[in-house]
C-alpha cells in the first residue's frame, strides 16, 4: 500500500511535492481552455510523449508477446493511439464538471440493459464489471443517470500522497460512494452490496496472489474475489464498456450480458474473454501500457480485488 505523508522521509516528500506542483500546474493550465479543447490537448501531449516516457515500448512489447501477426503500420498506429486515449480520460478525470454533465446523456446499448434494469428496479446488488478502456467513468455516470442510483466505485490509491488528495476529490465528484482499496473500503463495499447497492470495478489489472488465467492467449493472473462475491451476495455481474467515439469526447455504454453464475475461475475466464473480444474491435481504447502479463511478481497467494 502507499504510504502516508507522515511515513514518508523528507527527501521523499519533497521529491513527491514537486512532482505534485508539476502536475497541478499542468492540469490546472489545461482546465484554462474549453473542455473540448483540453480533452484533445492532452491525448496530443500524451501522444507526443509515448516515445519518451517508455509508453511505445511498452505497447510494442505486450503486442509481440499477444498479437505478434500485427502489421507494423497498425503498431505504429497504437503507439500514437493508445496514449492519446490515456490523455484525454486524464484529462476528464480532472474535468469532471464537465465530464459530468456530458457524459450523463451518454448512448447506452447491448443486451444487458434489461438485465440491469430488472436488477435496480428489483434492488439486487449489481456489480459492473469493466476495464481500463476508452473511459470507465463514462459509464459510471451514464448509468447512475439511467438507474437513479448511486454507484459506488472502488479505486486505488496514488503513489504520491499530495497527488491523490486531487485524484481522490475528482473521483467524488463524478459519484459517491467511493472506496479506497484496502481492508476498510472492502468492508465498506460488501456492505453495499448486502445492501443491494451498485458498484463498479476494473478487472484488467494484475492481481498479485490471483488465479493464472488466460488474456490474448497468455497467462494472465487475474484475481477471482470479484466472481466469489457475485457468488456469495448473489449479484448481477454485468461486463459494461465506455467506447469511445470517434470525435473523442463522447461514448457508447456497452452493456453485455450478465456472467452466468458457475464458479469463479470460471465466471472470471469469462470477463477476461469478453474484454478481449471488446479490445480486439477497439485496440486503440486498451491500455496497453499495462504490466497485465508479469508471472514473475507472484510468489505468494492472498486476496486481491481489481480497483480503478
Amino acid at each position: 500500500m502507499p504510504l502516508e505523508k507522515s511515513e514518508l522521509s523528507r527527501g521523499a516528500r519533497a521529491s513527491y511535492y514537486a512532482q505534485y506542483l508539476v502536475l497541478r500546474g499542468l492540469i490546472g493550465g489545461m482546465r484554462l481552455l474549453p473542455y473540448d479543447t483540453r480533452i484533445a490537448a492532452m491525448g496530443r501531449l500524451m501522444s507526443g510523449l509515448g516515445p519518451l516516457v517508455g509508453f511505445s515500448k511498452r505497447i510494442r512489447d505486450n503486442l509481440a508477446l499477444t498479437c505478434p501477426d500485427l502489421p507494423e503500420t497498425e503498431v505504429r498506429r497504437l503507439c500514437r493511439a493508445v496514449p492519446d486515449n490515456a490523455g484525454r480520460a486524464i484529462m476528464e478525470h480532472f474535468s469532471p464538471e464537465g465530464f459530468t454533465r456530458r457524459q450523463k446523456g451518454a448512448e447506452i446499448t447491448g443486451p444487458g440493459i434489461a438485465a440491469f434494469d430488472a436488477a435496480v428496479a428489483a434492488g439486487k446488488p449489481v456489480m459492473m464489471i469493466t476495464a481500463h478502456f476508452g473511459h470507465y467513468l463514462a459509464a459510471r455516470v451514464a448509468l447512475q443517470a439511467r438507474g437513479g442510483k448511486p454507484i459506488g466505485c472502488l479505486y486505488r490509491r496514488m503513489a504520491n500522497p499530495y497527488f491523490n488528495e486531487i485524484y481522490v476529490d475528482a473521483f467524488h465528484k463524478t459519484g459517491e460512494p467511493m472506496f479506497e482499496q484496502g481492508r476498510r473500503g472492502m468492508m465498506e463495499m460488501v456492505r453495499s452490496l448486502k445492501q443491494g447497492g451498485i458498484i463498479a470495478i476494473v478487472s484488467d489489472l494484475h492481481a498479485h496472489g490471483g488465479e493464472q488465467l488466460t488474456f490474448f492467449g497468455q497467462t494472465a493472473v487475474t484475481s477471482v474475489l470479484n466472481a466469489e462475491l457475485a457468488l456469495k451476495y448473489d449479484a448481477v455481474m454485468i461486463p459494461c464498456y465506455a467506447v469511445r467515439k470517434p470525435n473523442g469526447l463522447d461514448f457508447e455504454i456497452v452493456l453485455h450480458n450478465p456472467v452466468p453464475h458457475t464458479d469463479a475461475t470460471t465466471m472470471t475466464q469469462f470477463i477476461n474473454d469478453d474484454l478481449e473480444k471488446m479490445v480486439r474491435q477497439h485496440m486503440g481504447q486498451w491500455f496497453w501500457i499495462h504490466r497485465r502479463w508479469k508471472l514473475w511478481l507472484d510468489a505468494e497467494p492472498q486476496p486481491t480485488t481489481d480497483a480503478a
